[in-house]
């Protein structure tokens, strides 16, 4: 009996006419740009200046600024803040009616806008 090796392989074709395939270069790997990138990050890792990571300092410092935020979102409100506050609301109040008097007035004639400027003249009766 003949093995399946055998069987398989033909006569006519020779392990020296077969192309053999070759592994294809990795774009990535080949560039010279990433290469510089990947060395750099090795670099700065064995540093301890990993990119995108803020300084020690930085974030100890904006931790106990969100800490006194928090504090003051969750406190009341003093008493000149809230006298301030009511003032800005009757502001605010007062000129939306501004605008809405200004806005009707645009809106009438200009007749009747100017007879309502006019003084009121006494007329007297002979």
């Amino acid at each position: 009996m003949a093995s399946p090796r055998q069987v398989t392989e033909s006569p006519q074709q020779e392990p020296g006419d077969l192309i053999q395939p070759r592994k294809l270069p990795n774009p990535m790997l080949a560039s010279h740009q990433h290469k510089s990138l990947h060395q750099e990050l090795l670099f700065c890792h064995k540093r301890g200046l990993l990119p995108r990571k803020k300084p020690e300092l930085q974030c100890v410092l904006e931790q106990k600024e969100q800490h006194k935020q928090r504090e003051l979102a969750l406190s009341l409100p003093s008493d000149l803040e809230v006298k301030l506050r009511r003032r800005q609301q009757r502001i605010q109040i007062y000129e939306l009616e501004e605008k809405k008097r200004s806005e009707s007035l645009q809106n009438i004639p200009e007749f009747v806008r100017v007879r309502g400027t006019l003084r009121r003249v006494q007329t007297f009766s002979w």
